[in-house]
């Protein structure tokens, strides 16, 4: 095992703005729009997504209030369903994957010792691409029946069932704009995609194999050929639907021979390997954070290599069996409930190797750590659910109840959202340089606990109960009243911690404790430059003997074979 040749600065940097030059306040708003740097372009990402997600959320609360009591009028059905689409698509698009991208552009370079992203103009044009796109989503509610008219969103859910989509049934505007969001959103995700492959697997330092890269980036390769299969059909599907819109096509409209069913295809050969894009680089920070806070090498790395590879390639046979109640035949019901079952088993190999990981370690219940551990007890459920749900006689029972939205939110809420939260506690200091409160930190965490248990835990109940999704009121002898109240407030809850979390984040960034370069005693490359890095990252080029270069630096006693 050889040491790394790179040094361990001891000075740290003056926060976000010391990224971005000095100078006029014009100044530095234009070197960040102009940039090119992926450390910029990363923060830019996770900004924006930020801001979606409050967005989101309050479109998630104001559903929330007219589900809180039977037959109430908070919202018109037609508001609700407005509310229902922007907040899915939001979500989905808008913050999963651009807070996801945003991390992988801060990390990758530095994680694998590299100055740069492999292309950095594609890198800010997909920036810009995707977040013009959500711009022009969101200009729907002024534009949504042209400029002369009253503005209104999408309300077809945010997967656009066929025929919905057609112009006999949505006149207006309001579906191109969500057509054309999705498809700039697409460019800029396929952008990205190429370039994160193409720094992976062409710009690592010397040293570092294939075997002895970060897992993070591993499964952002990985996120990155998903992500470039995944997006195409959905893509195709787009041009489909403005055709069918605009030049007379017939391919989704059911009045004129087309099939309402293909686009169901085509939306969920993207829409459920889309999960696993959004999973799996979850997968890689917890991988990560799981270690530096058990003191201990994760444990089996080449089976966690082999198994997040293993999921991509079996997510891409899984996705009809959100249409088992469509009609398809037994012989297709059969081969998607054993695809579906199958992706539990490299999920699986990963949620015994974290286990294993934290098994004899020196815990220390730091907020990144608090937030991996409610993850994997999170995700653990949310899978349990789901194999429930890969059968396709429960299926039939349970297809189009609350109990699927309770399973979607444990995966998306209790695993992803959870899983940022700890990276973003985990790379804060990185990025600007000072620490976030631990004190708001572990407020942040529990409220966020007690109320996603409240809310998710619960709608389940309501699920098997009969309660259908996409209804925006219900009768009161249904019997669905007081659980959804308490559902609705365990909503809240979630928004206060939110909003604690963001205010810990402007609050450290001008009062937190000075971080260092290493507040964690890591192991991985970002962490042996400044907080936060300087513009080429590294003054000298990295070179690495092992998985755990930093680690072997700072503790050759402990050197091990076992690592390398």
């Amino acid at each position: 095992m050889g040491e790394g040749t790179f040094p361990i600065p001891h000075e740290t940097g003056a926060g976000i703005a010391a990224a971005g030059g000095k100078g006029t306040y014009l100044e530095v708003i234009h070197s960040w729009i102009v940039t090119v740097d992926h450390k910029k372009l990363g923060i830019m990402y996770i900004v924006y997504a930020l801001l979606f997600l409050v967005v989101a959320g309050v479109e998630a609360l104001l559903m929330r209030i007219q589900l809180a009591a039977p037959n109430l009028t908070f919202l018109s059905p037609q508001t609700f369903n407005r509310m229902f689409t922007m907040h899915g698509t939001t979500m989905v698009f808008l913050v999963g994957m651009m807070i996801l991208f945003g991390l992988g552009n801060y990390l990758i370079p530095l994680m694998i010792g590299a100055r740069d992203m492999a292309f950095p103009r594609l890198n800010a044009f997909s920036f810009w691409m995707s977040a013009l796109a959500g711009v022009f989503l969101y200009f729907s509610f002024i534009g949504g029946n042209g400029l002369a008219g009253t503005g209104t969103a999408p309300d077809v859910g945010w997967f656009a069932y066929a025929p919905l989509t057609e112009r006999a049934f949505s006149p207006g505007h309001t579906i191109d704009y969500w057509t054309v969001s999705l498809l700039a959103n697409g460019i800029g995700s396929i952008g990205t995609s190429i370039n994160i492959l193409a720094t992976v697997f062409c710009m690592r330092c010397k040293g570092m194999t294939l075997l002895r890269m970060p897992l993070l980036a591993w499964l952002y390769a990985t996120m990155s050929f998903l992500t470039l299969v995944t997006i195409s059909p959905l893509t195709a599907a787009q041009a489909m639907l403005m055709i069918d819109r605009y030049l007379g096509g017939h391919f989704f409209d059911t009045q004129a021979g087309g099939s309402a069913i293909l686009w169901a295809h085509f939306f969920w050969i993207f829409g459920h390997p889309e999960v696993y894009v959004l999973v799996l680089p979850v997968f890689g920070m917890v991988s990560e954070i799981i270690p530096v806070f058990s003191r201990k090498a994760i444990f089996g790395y080449p089976a966690m290599v082999a198994a997040s590879v293993c999921i991509a390639f079996i997510s891409l046979g899984v996705w009809a069996h959100h249409m088992f109640t469509i009609g398809m035949t037994s012989v297709g019901n059969a081969f998607f409930t054993l695809s579906t079952m199958l992706v539990s088993v490299p999920t699986g190999i990963k949620i015994f190797n974290w286990l294993a990981t934290l098994w004899g370690g020196k815990i220390r219940f730091q907020s990144p750590m608090l937030f991996a551990i409610g993850f994997l007890f999170q995700f653990l459920i949310a899978g349990l659910t789901g194999i429930m749900l890969s059968v396709s006689a429960w299926d039939w029972q349970l297809h189009n109840s609350y109990f699927v939205v309770a399973h979607f939110h444990y995966v998306l809420v209790g695993g992803i959202v959870f899983m940022l939260f700890s990276a973003l506690y985990y790379w804060y200091p990185k990025m600007t340089g000072r620490m976030m409160s631990e004190g708001l930190a572990k407020w942040h965490f529990w409220l966020m606990l007690s109320g996603f248990h409240m809310t998710f835990d619960l709608m389940h109940i309501p699920g098997l109960l009969g309660m259908p999704r996409w209804i925006y009121t219900y009768e009161a002898n249904r019997g669905w009243g007081t659980l959804n109240m308490l559902v609705s407030i365990g909503g809240f809850i979630q928004g206060v911690a939110v909003l604690i979390f963001v205010y810990n984040m402007v609050r450290s960034y001008f009062k937190g404790a000075i971080a260092g370069p290493d507040p964690w005693d890591a192991w991985t490359l970002e962490w042996s430059t400044a907080s936060p890095p300087p513009a080429y990252n590294f003054a000298v080029d990295p070179e690495v003997g092992s998985r755990r270069p930093l680690w072997d630096i700072k503790h050759p006693e402990d050197m091990d074979s076992a690592f390398e």
